[in-house]
């Protein structure tokens, strides 16, 4: 269900949904929901009653399908052709949706490490660089009744909008993206008030529910800091036996709790990730038994002629290794031309070498074409129901749908079914989205760096979320990729 135009540059399963043809993503979930494990009491922990028409597991592979006959919501299933499958009305899916009782962050994992082992063992992906990425969104929302709803601010518009922000974390080994888990959260603003009235407070819909029930852990995050979700995260990864190299994140999460977490971990994982760099920079690091700003850093080291030019990314950078929240990190500073702004990585693996840093950081914008696609197709944050329990269903379900047709998209787009024949075919196989993020690096945003003297995080975005202006440059770059 085409919400708006989604470019086919750095696009992942825009091939299932072609000309509003979408019989192709349907049979794509069908068979591979055949391929998993599935049961109610390992999904829901919980069977259906003997005196139910529908069961829990009819119910939810039938939302599953929804965007596979384009229907937005519950409410437009009777209309669809999926009402002669299941001969049920949309409350059958309201109250689904809206039970306290599902633990969708449960059945997300379950599902998706069914879904990961198939990349594992069918490909070479221990060869690649695993990495977790952090980012969030804007949940744009219409209604001013819905459960918890306050106003955010929003970096797109620039401006607070009603809705909420959502947080993911998502796995990607340089090929494939997954989103393993997410928060919907508010932002209580400068009177603690959520950007509400009292009248407009008043008036949000509110339901008293058990203590004990899965929701509220969800409704306990809404109040929670990025930063302390983002670690929660990570941690009920690591718990579910996820394995990664880095955490990839923007300088919003580049804080001294985050690094002390990672490099306390017992597995072997490091941060990398954006800082702030800017002649206000106030964060401090320590160089040669002093504290140092990152401008500061930045006069120094120049002075001291320890700037390089890098012939590969086109640019000048600057490697420094300094202790931060207690531990040493790297920084690295990065401009693209001789009076151009600063940028700046930091990591916590201080033999990692710039021009590696910055190819293994480029991979953090896959999370931003999952956001691009999963609005445009799948209808994530779309959801307008005043139950926050739905809320959290709606974002479930997308997640699902997306992570299901990024496998299929791995195997029949991006490799062989088969080690065997990968020589022959892999110059005939299609780039992956993090390939084409690399390539765009090196060409787009190199080109238009130098040309208008942006950051290079600034011109990511543009080319992501705002690709119908620089769609005629995408296309110039796919013939060149196809010649």
């Amino acid at each position: 269900m085409l919400m708006h135009k989604v470019t086919t540059f750095l696009s992942e399963i825009s091939i299932f949904f072609r000309e509003n043809d979408s019989h192709k993503a349907m049979y794509t979930i069908m068979d591979v929901i055949k391929g998993l494990k599935m049961t109610e009491l390992s999904l829901f922990g919980t069977k259906s009653k003997c005196n139910h028409v529908y069961t829990l597991l009819q119910v939810f592979h039938t939302l599953l399908m929804y965007p596979c006959f384009i229907i937005r919501n519950p409410f437009n299933f009777h209309s669809s052709s999926l009402s002669h499958v299941l001969h049920c009305q949309k409350d059958v899916f309201y109250r689904f949706m809206s039970n306290p009782q599902i633990d969708w962050r449960k059945l997300l994992y379950n599902l998706n490490i069914q879904l990961w082992n198939k990349i594992r063992v069918r490909t070479d992906h221990k060869e690649g660089t695993t990495c977790l990425i952090v980012d969030d969104t804007d949940y744009p929302k219409a209604g001013r009744r819905i459960e918890n709803i306050g106003r955010v601010y929003s970096h797109v518009h620039n401006k607070c909008i009603l809705g909420f922000k959502a947080l993911f974390l998502a796995i990607t080994d340089g090929t494939s993206q997954m989103i393993l888990d997410f928060a919907i959260l508010g932002e209580k603003g400068k009177k603690g008030n959520y950007g509400m009235s009292d009248r407009e407070l008043q008036q949000r819909f509110t339901k008293e529910r058990d203590k004990d029930s899965a929701l509220q852990e969800r409704l306990n995050e809404y109040y929670q800091k990025k930063t302390d979700l983002m670690i929660s995260m990570i941690r009920r990864a690591i718990r579910k036996n996820i394995r990664f190299r880095y955490v990839l994140a923007d300088s919003w999460f580049a804080c001294k709790d985050i690094i002390r977490f990672i490099r306390s971990r017992h597995i072997k994982c490091d941060y990398l990730g954006m800082i702030k760099v800017g002649e206000n920079g106030k964060t401090k690091y320590g160089f040669e038994r002093k504290d140092f700003t990152a401008p500061a850093l930045i006069k120094l080291l120049t002075q001291r002629k320890q700037k390089k030019y890098s012939r590969k990314l086109r640019c000048y950078y600057i490697t420094v290794d300094v202790v931060f929240a207690d531990t040493s990190v790297r920084l690295f500073f990065v401009r693209r031309s001789k009076n151009g702004a600063w940028n700046g990585l930091m990591t916590t693996n201080t033999k990692l070498e710039f021009f590696e840093a910055y190819k293994i950081y480029s991979q953090r914008w896959s999370l931003e074409v999952i956001f691009k696609e999963a609005k445009g197709m799948l209808g994530l944050g779309k959801c307008q129901a005043n139950n926050f329990a739905s809320q959290i269903a709606s974002t479930s379900l997308v997640a699902l749908q997306y992570n299901i047709l990024s496998v299929v998209k791995r195997f029949t787009a991006y490799e062989t079914m088969g080690k065997l024949f990968q020589d022959i075919t892999k110059d005939s196989l299609e780039l992956s989205v993090t390939d084409r993020i690399w390539g765009a690096l090196q060409e787009i945003v190199i080109a238009i760096a130098n040309l208008f003297g942006l950051l290079d995080e600034e011109i990511y975005d543009a080319i992501i979320n705002r690709s119908e202006e620089l769609g005629h440059i995408c296309d110039i770059y796919k013939l060149k990729l196809a010649s």
